[in-house]
């Protein structure tokens, strides 16, 4: 079936532009031009990934982000404005699972869509793969489980929604407690398809998870930073 990708954006010449070009590729679209119809819809309704404007009036890209991450962990994209750091941390710090500076390339945006649906079908991700083609078995490292078949995660029994980005690079620390991972080899887990991200954009990433799991658990400190290497999970 053709996944559904939400476009949300208050400029209709992108919206009619981009949706035209995901039609053409295959997907199913569905446009919002308001934050606040877009919201109740995405929660309603979820599509199979979303892509937010972050300069929108009544409700903001960055505030329709924090109110959709309270519900739901669907995939997210976010367009912000060129060289605008601020945006892009953010949003990244919010949950959204990547960023694109306007303008854009409508080639890179249906790639980057494409990277991030493979991971949520991918073994690893929240599906079984192919036809055929067994799931990824649960990972259990002291009171971390993971569940790539159901991308489902718990701390001491407790359940922690992340998003696919941040599960895809907590299951690649977890797979090999103790050994530290660089910031290139997380990004290599999380973006495929040699699609460039930098090192701010795994730190949010890590920010993030770390927040989550000390909501559940103030204490968590399981993944660690080793300044100039990079990150590890210690299951001790």
């Amino acid at each position: 079936m053709n996944a559904t990708i939400a476009l949300v954006d208050d400029d209709r010449n992108i919206l009619t532009s981009v949706s035209i070009a995901l039609q053409a590729e295959g997907f199913l679209t569905r446009v919002y031009s308001d934050g606040e119809a877009a919201l109740k819809a995405l929660i309603d309704n979820p599509p199979e990934l979303a892509v937010l404007d972050i300069k929108m009036p009544r409700l903001d890209g960055l505030e329709l982000l924090r109110r959709l991450r309270e519900k739901s962990a669907i995939p997210v994209i976010f367009l912000t404005s060129k060289d605008d750091e601020l945006d892009e941390a953010l949003g990244l710090a919010m949950g959204a699972d990547d960023y694109i500076a306007k303008p854009f390339s409508q080639r890179l945006l249906i790639a980057r869509i494409r990277a991030i649906l493979r991971r949520t079908e991918a073994p690893g991700g929240n599906g079984a793969g192919e036809e055929g083609e067994a799931a990824a078995p649960p990972i259990e490292r002291g009171r971390l489980v993971m569940d790539p078949a159901r991308h489902k995660v718990t701390w001491g029994g407790q359940n922690v929604t992340l998003t696919v980005t941040e599960f895809m690079i907590l299951e690649t620390l977890a797979q090999r407690p103790g050994i530290v991972k660089t910031r290139n080899q997380l990004m290599d887990a999380a973006y495929q398809d040699d699609i460039y991200v930098d090192d701010r954009t795994i730190d949010s990433h890590i920010k993030r998870v770390r927040r989550k799991f000390r909501q559940v658990d103030p204490k968590f400190d399981a993944i660690e930073t080793l300044y100039g290497a990079g990150y590890r999970f210690s299951d001790e």
